[in-house]
């Protein structure tokens, strides 16, 4: 009896150990990619930390990898925890776009600037009248300057987040240059889509003197004048051209991609959010770019520009020298001009007198 029991528990154990050996023979790999990969990869890293202690690289290739993993935080990319675009995104940013389009602000700066100095604003070909004539209502201004001063508060804070710390940190200092663009993110966020809104009340008034007319391949052809007398209707071919090509598409293309960035909340993806910002600051690089000569010719560049947009009243020697077409609906009835009689007699005397 006793040799019998002995070979029984022989057998049992001789059977136990074969059926773990082909547990781990047959049954082993089957069972081993069943296994969710981050937890393979979690059982290498145990075993390497035993073999290695400290090595990590296993655990930052997976985090680098751009798989999704499981965070506390539960939303979209959340699991994501490095964007493997990002670098391509920061490289962009910071080399291709900020290095040319610093340099092309800069250069247009520098000519605009060489152009006062050498040869000054364009001067009226003929002495002011003293009539005057209204060349932008009051709500026409009133969009105007909501733009534009919203533009500027969004260009040169732009400006300052971009290049703040290649310029005005060696100058000012980290902790100052730090602070001036903290501030600059904040004007910047809130301005934003009141420029944004202004651009389509701007559209809606303005449309429809921008469209093509007989006069805007003459005068592109005579250079906007300097080969000669430019016609033009109420706006001229350059100002056409700005308000198609700087404020429609630029300042649309800046507005739909400033708001992406404006509000994260909206669950936008992190590549998206990358995408904007290259076209955000290309666009308004360009926009800045074509502004200025805007700016540079409505302001200082031109003798009673400035008046024009400030008061609503240009003199009429200045709406026949730089508007001649426009003028002459006027004055044959083709275009309605309603004008202010004790306003523009004012106007006009101070007009007169600060010559």
């Amino acid at each position: 009896m006793m040799h019998i029991k002995r070979s029984r528990t022989h057998w049992l154990g001789a059977s136990l150990a074969g059926l773990l050996l082909a547990c781990s023979l047959g049954f082993g790999p089957a069972h081993a990619e069943g296994v969710p990969a981050q937890t393979q990869r979690s059982l290498e890293q145990q075993e390497r930390q035993a073999q290695q202690p400290l090595n990590n690289a296993p655990v930052w290739r997976g985090v680098s990898s751009g798989e999704t993993f499981t965070t506390v935080t539960k939303g979209r990319e959340t699991g994501v925890l490095i964007n493997k675009s990002g670098e391509v995104w920061r490289e962009l940013r910071n080399g291709t776009i900020l290095k040319f389009g610093g340099w092309a602000v800069a250069l247009v700066f520098l000519t605009i600037m060489g152009v006062y100095f050498v040869k000054g604003p364009v001067k009226l070909p003929e002495p002011r009248t003293g009539k005057l004539i209204e060349r932008f209502t009051s709500a026409e201004r009133l969009a105007h300057w909501t733009m534009a001063f919203s533009f500027v508060a969004l260009a040169v804070t732009g400006l300052l987040m971009a290049f703040g710390k290649y310029v005005l940190a060696p100058v000012l200092g980290l902790t100052l240059n730090s602070w001036l663009a903290k501030l600059s993110i904040v004007i910047h966020n809130f301005v934003g889509p009141l420029f944004a809104v202004s651009i389509v009340v701007f559209f809606i008034m303005y449309v429809r003197d921008n469209l093509p007319e007989k006069y805007d391949m003459e005068w592109l052809k005579k250079g906007g004048g300097l080969l000669g007398h430019a016609p033009a209707g109420r706006f001229n071919m350059g100002e056409k051209i700005w308000f198609w090509g700087g404020v429609t598409v630029l300042g649309v293309l800046v507005s739909a991609t400033g708001l992406i960035m404006d509000f994260p909340n909206f669950d936008q993806t992190r590549l998206l959010m990358q995408q904007s910002h290259v076209l955000h600051a290309s666009a308004a690089l360009l926009f800045i770019v074509m502004s200025m000569g805007h700016i540079y010719i409505g302001s200082i560049g031109m003798e009673g520009a400035l008046e024009a947009m400030r008061d609503g009243y240009v003199d009429e020697a200045w709406a026949k020298a730089h508007h001649d077409a426009w003028y002459d609906d006027i004055k044959a009835g083709r275009v309605s001009a309603v004008r202010s009689k004790e306003g523009a007699a004012a106007l006009g005397a101070q007009a007169l007198s600060s010559n």
